[in-house]
């Protein structure tokens, strides 16, 4: 039986014996913590993009094919030593939300470098932002959005060329130049937005080049439903050839229109956003029989660049489950390849800082998916690589009709084409 004095004696040891026990159990503790790698930062890569509003179909499109990129570069062991993050937020397809979104990435998320979420409209406002606070900064799918700033830090993911305003409609109007005869007289309707305007800007220095009288030259709001009038007012002037710049709501309006009116030009098409997404293209369906229109990449024989077929095939495995474009031959390709770009220029530096980026992408080509690259003048490619698609033998809205590459026919530039134009348009709606 234990006294009291020996209960007394057995705590004083116990007492004296956990001291130092737990001295050593504080110093190998820290001593583990002092010898664990610690978590590396990612590096993060911010950026708005139109997951809602009109644009959204391309959009959400294009994360898609970026997500594809962050997990391949962090499966890889990331960059410089640390994960990739892509930090982003939906512009809503509205211009007006672009700015407060890169403030916040850089001011309050920190985010290390900055590109653009898709279209001109949506380019042209984050542009201003980069300039301001001297980011380096890639455009996707921007039309001529530095023409007037020539900012040295900006760099184009289109494929528009050193011509940026007349590239979308340039193969439309050798189309033209080359057929016996020639037309003689063009008309052209726009979107009042960035893209609508640039694009009408450039088809205007095309017809005069081509010696082309123009006898329309209007604009709408985009917030236009009812395109009959408009139709009919182009009609009236009986143009030969008809180029349409628009973002999808006035791309599909318009061809409904032409095709309730019965009007019936030699050809048509040239700069209209929405066909080149899988959702419009089987909405149209037969409408679109005869349209010569520009993109920017298919998965045609001319134009199969290393690592294309396996992009492609890992976007459509998952393009169901993430809601996307099912068959994501514009968007998703070139943002895979909008980061391929930073990714090259970060590894061959190095660095994340902004000048010597800008200075390597200046510099040196890069090899992407969707071709090599070379930048030049104002950030554009030193070459343009954009087609003209013309649409036919299209039947149904069905989606097998739009894997076809023989209803989708590359006849515009000669490098790439996959078949000749059939003219008149009406001719090619048989």
């Amino acid at each position: 039986m234990l006294t009291h004095g020996a209960s007394g004696e057995r705590a004083m040891f116990a007492k004296n014996f956990q001291r130092p026990l737990c001295a050593a159990l504080a110093f190998g503790t820290a001593l583990l913590t002092a010898q664990a790698p610690q978590a590396a930062e990612p590096i993060k890569i911010g950026l708005g993009m139109a997951l809602t509003g009109q644009l959204a179909a391309n959009g959400k499109a294009a994360l898609v094919g970026m997500k594809i990129w962050e997990e391949e570069a962090n499966a890889g062991g990331g960059l410089l030593g640390r994960p990739v993050k892509l930090v982003y937020y939906d512009d809503q397809s509205n211009p007006a939300n672009v700015p407060g979104i890169y403030a916040k990435l850089l001011d309050i998320d920190k985010a290390d470098l900055i590109v653009s979420g898709y279209a001109t409209n949506m380019v042209a406002p984050a542009l201003l932002v980069a300039i301001q606070r001297g980011k380096m900064f890639l455009g996707l799918f921007g039309t001529a959005v530095n023409a007037e700033f020539h900012y040295p830090r900006y760099f184009s993911m289109n494929a528009n060329g050193p011509d940026a305003k007349g590239a979308v409609t340039a193969g439309l109007f050798e189309i033209a130049a080359a057929q016996n005869p020639k037309p003689q007289t063009v008309a052209i309707i726009a979107a009042d937005a960035e893209f609508g305007r640039n694009a009408a800007e450039g088809a205007r220095a095309n017809a005069k080049a081509a010696g082309l009288t123009i006898v329309y030259d209007r604009s709408f709001p985009p917030a236009t439903t009812d395109f009959s009038p408009i139709v009919h007012a182009i009609a009236a002037t009986a143009p030969e050839v008809l180029v349409i710049c628009t973002y999808p709501t006035g791309t599909v309006g318009i061809l409904r229109a032409i095709n309730e009116t019965g009007f019936t030009p030699k050809l048509l098409g040239g700069a209209m956003v929405g066909l080149q997404s899988t959702a419009i293209k089987t909405q149209l369906g037969p409408l679109l029989n005869g349209v010569v229109n520009y993109d920017s990449w298919l998965p045609a024989s001319t134009l199969q660049f290393p690592g294309a077929a396996e992009f492609l095939a890992k976007y459509q495995a998952r393009a169901a489950s993430e809601g996307v474009d099912p068959l994501g031959y514009n968007l998703p390709p070139f943002g895979y390849a909008d980061l391929q770009v930073l990714e090259q220029a970060i590894r061959a530096t190095g660095s994340l800082d902004d000048a010597k980026l800008a200075q390597y992408l200046h510099g040196n080509a890069v090899k992407t998916i969707i071709g090599d690259i070379q930048f030049g003048a104002d950030g554009e490619w030193t070459a343009s690589r954009m087609l003209q698609v013309q649409y036919r033998g299209i039947v149904s809205g069905e989606i097998s009709q739009f894997k076809d590459m023989d209803k989708q026919v590359i006849v515009a530039p000669a490098r790439y084409k996959t078949g000749e134009v059939i003219y008149p348009y009406a001719e090619a709606r048989k």
